[in-house]
């Protein structure tokens, strides 16, 4: 058993030693990079609720997002800057938007689940590009990044990079809690046989759409870290491609692991660096990078590290 735990436990040494080291670089451009992945890393992991355990395939992911990006921005925008009441409000109407899309696409299953969270994500995306007195197309920029009383000095990279990374660890862990609870085995119980969970008497709707509330909300919250970041939220964070991205890096990485979705959205972002340095078109290196995943390691990156670390264990 000892054995079979040792990868999980290096990976979060890994990480931990990331999170202290990265800032003592000196560089703003890989604290903002780190930060950028950690940032990332949450929004997948709140989407691998959805496809990794309860079996339901978003392609509307970004919509929650971008709702928390601009309501922080928004907020900003009419000088509420203090993030004690902005992060809570980029949570709140995140959820609350999961909450009105999930009432209707689950009542859908397949193909139709999917069409309908694209569907309301485009919706929301030529809803922002309207937004003119937000900049419309071209998005809102923010001042400068939320306030915390004083407290914490959010303008300084490395200080923003061990609020993020705090948060990041503490939502990993709390998702940890939660996919081991019984929620999170019902959870699972539906997405395998959802008619047989059914037949045991339980509400199947009222589950997903729980587990639907609670990854819009994550995902808010990484919108609203995400505009923190940038400081600047434009319509491109609610677009399809945002979505596609998130679906790529939970697959990448691995869907239906607690980690997956983090190493996909390094292995994402530090490809993209890499190569876009070379060429624009990179993403011709990224599909049958996919495409091998898919067909040869379903797992995803996860799956190779650690069948590779349970061989040597």
């Amino acid at each position: 058993m000892a054995g079979h735990l040792r990868p999980a436990h290096w990976l979060l040494a890994a990480v931990l030693l990331a999170v202290l080291c990265v800032p003592l670089l000196g560089d703003v451009f890989y604290t903002r990079l780190a930060t950028r992945i950690l940032i990332l890393g949450l929004i997948a992991v709140s989407l691998n609720l959805l496809v990794g355990y309860g079996g339901m395939i978003s392609f509307g992911h970004a919509a929650f997002v971008g709702l928390g990006a601009y309501t922080t921005a928004i907020l900003a925008f009419h000088g509420v800057a203090s993030g004690f009441l902005v992060w809570p409000a980029a949570i709140a109407v995140s959820a609350l938007g999961a909450l009105v899309i999930g009432a209707i696409a689950l009542r859908t299953g397949g193909v139709y689940f999917i069409m309908i969270t694209l569907a309301f994500a485009q919706m929301l995306y030529y809803t922002s590009v309207g937004l003119e007195r937000y900049g419309g197309d071209d998005g809102v920029r923010m001042a400068a990044r939320n306030t915390f009383a004083g407290v914490l000095e959010l303008g300084r990279p490395s200080v923003f990079f061990y609020v993020v990374a705090a948060i990041f660890m503490a939502v990993v862990f709390a998702f940890s809690r939660l996919v081991r609870s019984r929620f999170g085995r019902v959870l699972r119980g539906i997405k395998d046989n959802e008619r047989r969970m059914q037949s045991l008497g339980y509400d199947t709707y009222r589950y997903k759409l729980a587990a639907f509330v609670i990854a819009g909300a994550l995902a808010g919250l990484g919108g609203a870290l995400n505009a923190n970041l940038v400081q600047l939220v434009s319509p491109s964070m609610i677009h399809w491609i945002m979505s596609g991205d998130l679906l790529i890096m939970v697959i990448l990485g691995g869907v239906g692991t607690l980690f997956g979705p983090v190493i996909g959205a390094a292995a994402f972002i530090l490809l993209e660096e890499v190569l876009a340095g070379y060429t624009k078109h990179w993403m011709i290196v990224l599909g049958p990078l996919m495409l091998l995943v898919v067909l040869f390691q379903k797992g995803g990156i996860h799956a190779l590290l650690f069948r590779r670390g349970a061989a040597h264990g």
